[in-house]
């Protein structure tokens, strides 16, 4: 008897099951660190900022020297830029300081320019500050030895700042994950070609190139296979040899030029094959023996479909090779919103729909959700994630997941 598909989460939760961070661990520069996942917690083995430093353009002084009240006039005795080092602050005194600078030993609060008359040598203070005041602290936003960075974390632009501000020239990631990917169908065609008659060109390569890309991925592109066993099985032990993850698309229906199925169980073991969601649910899962015979290298076959494979990748493939990474955190943030629209005719299986938020900050169907319309992903902001059989009628609330979640 043959077997129902699985669940979307009991999919997800074998795909994943097997699956560990790599252990393998690269230093590179901080500069060029952007996008890559962080290998190792990184601890601050200095206080930013180093020194108390002023917050304002003004002037440094004990609070005491004022004798409680504004309007008295006391003797400027030095000036401090950003990068200077001033003297002791006198007592009975005032030190002209900028933005940046560190705070004379002696002085407690700075006073901005604008609350300060200057005649002459002597600054007039109109406002009556508080210890600490326009200060900030040595430590203010980093304490020596504290972690800065997590273990497992994607750096972003602002976190290779946060890593250079305390002096990391060079920072411990987890190496590329090595993908291999080739794409089925004897209709297939690449654009600059002559489109003959039954073809069609392959827009599932660039759209998963630019997906892996967007992951970090190092890249082998083995181009279009031929619908033929013998060649999908050379093509899967070529891949093999030095990947990762081989991923494919197409193949991997029930259809007689079907082979990647076949193909992956020749060459080594299927562990999971269709998935009940909408679109994508001739969705493979398993390993390919390499050439040498000791190790495998995973394989995820996508649907032919563009928007199956773009949906099946972002769901599926994306969580796989965040978990590759080491990435604490595979789940995207999902939005709750309100539908502006009727679905009153759901499906069986979980369905990811097609959505665009309106100008009112609800959400409208794309017209066209089949999953051949490539369209959809262009136009539409997100998806909604609609359970098994759930209809939805305007007004309700969905979870939707933009793109902005699931790309790069």
């Amino acid at each position: 008897m043959k077997s129902p598909p699985l669940s979307f989460d009991d999919a997800l939760n074998r795909l994943l099951e097997p699956v560990h961070a790599m252990a393998d661990i690269e230093w590179v520069s901080t500069l060029s660190a952007c996008g890559r996942v962080l290998a190792r917690d990184i601890q601050s083995a200095l206080d930013v900022p180093p020194m108390d430093n002023s917050q304002m353009d003004g002037y440094a002084l004990r609070v005491d020297d004022l004798g409680g009240q504004s309007g008295v006039s006391l003797p400027i005795s030095q000036r401090v830029a950003a990068g200077q080092v001033g003297n002791p602050l006198e007592r009975g005194t005032v030190a002209r300081i900028f933005t940046g600078a560190t705070i004379p030993p002696g002085a407690d609060a700075v006073v901005m320019q604008e609350s300060v008359r200057v005649e002459g040598n002597q600054a007039i203070i109109d406002h009556l500050p508080v210890p600490g005041e326009w200060i900030r602290p040595a430590g203010f936003d980093i304490a020596r030895d504290s972690v800065i960075l997590h273990a497992g974390s994607r750096l972003t632009p602002q976190a290779t700042g946060l890593a250079a501000s305390v002096g990391l020239a060079s920072l411990p990631v987890v190496r590329r994950v090595r993908v291999a990917c080739f794409f089925t169908g004897d209709e297939l065609t690449m654009p600059g070609e002559p489109l003959r008659p039954g073809a069609i060109y392959n827009s599932n390569r660039f759209v998963l190139n630019g997906l892996l890309a967007a992951q970090g991925c190092e890249v082998l592109d083995l181009g279009i296979v031929p619908d033929d066993l013998d060649a999908t099985r050379a093509a899967l032990r070529s891949a093999a040899r030095n990947c990762d993850l081989i991923l494919t698309s197409g193949g991997v229906s029930v259809g007689e030029e079907d082979h990647v199925k076949p193909a992956v169980e020749a060459e080594g073991v299927l562990s999971l094959w269709q998935i009940a969601m909408k679109p994508g649910k001739p969705l493979a899962f398993g390993q390919v023996r390499r050439p040498t015979g000791h190790d495998s290298a995973w394989f995820i076959g996508l649907p032919g479909n563009p928007v199956s494979s773009f949906v099946t990748f972002l769901m599926m493939v994306r969580p796989f090779l965040l978990r590759l990474q080491g990435v604490a955190d595979l789940a995207p943030r999902a939005m709750t919103l309100r539908a502006d629209f009727d679905w009153s005719k759901p499906d069986r299986r979980r369905e990811f729909l097609r959505a665009t938020i309106n100008a009112a900050g609800g959400l409208e169907l794309f017209s066209n959700q089949n999953s051949a319309v490539l369209t959809s992903t262009v136009r539409s902001d997100g998806l909604i994630d609609n359970p098994p059989g759930h209809a939805i009628r305007p007004g309700d609330l969905v979870r939707f997941i933009p793109f902005s979640e699931l790309v790069g």
